[in-house]
């Protein structure tokens, strides 16, 4: 059994930030799979379903960012889930736009809800599918920037990667997530960046 998780913040006023994009990538993996509705468990949204025959957990954390870890403590604990088979999607600043990576382990990069994640379970072996939104430049303007809306140049390539990021999750969850980073390079070039 897999966990995937998106990490965001809940509620309208933060929909459409940067910060939420894991939100956004998980949403589509819950449009285009076979899932149960979803329902609130361990603080989060949450659905139950299956890709390409393996059994998966959708997980949104509804602590707010900086407590995401709390959520899937409680999830990889109820559904005996280990570290190993839980992906993590979110927002990359250290990444230009539209740009995505994907890895086991590392460190958390400043990121509040990774740096959550790996205290709350005690281990930063976990995977995390990064995906790029560009640094503001300065260190003080990083939180007003992440909970940013995307421009309306952005939104249509974010939908669309994300939208592609969902399809190729059967590939993701048969061990060949860096082809599906390989396959979704060209959507770094759309912003020209």
């Amino acid at each position: 059994m897999f966990l995937v998780v998106g990490l965001g913040n809940p509620g309208s006023k933060y929909e459409n930030n940067r910060h939420n994009i894991g939100f956004k990538a998980v949403d589509d993996i819950f449009h285009r799979f076979s899932f149960s509705a979803w329902s609130q468990k361990f603080n989060a949204d949450m659905a139950k379903g299956s890709i390409d025959q393996r059994k998966v957990v959708l997980l949104k954390p509804m602590t707010y960012m900086n407590n995401s870890g709390e959520s899937v403590q409680k999830a990889m604990a109820y559904f005996k889930i280990k570290p190993e088979n839980v992906i993590v999607l979110h927002d990359e600043l250290d990444l230009p736009p539209l740009k995505v990576r994907y890895k086991l382990g590392g460190g958390n990069g400043g990121h509040n809800g990774l740096k959550s994640i790996q205290q709350r379970i005690g281990t930063a072996d976990f995977y995390r599918f990064r995906i790029g939104v560009g640094h503001p430049g300065s260190k003080d303007r990083v939180s007003g920037y992440v909970l940013s809306d995307f421009s309306k140049v952005e939104t249509p390539c974010f939908e669309d990667l994300c939208a592609d990021l969902s399809a190729a999750f059967p590939m993701i969850l048969s061990g060949k997530g860096e082809r599906v980073v390989s396959d979704l390079s060209i959507y770094a070039t759309k912003l020209n960046v």
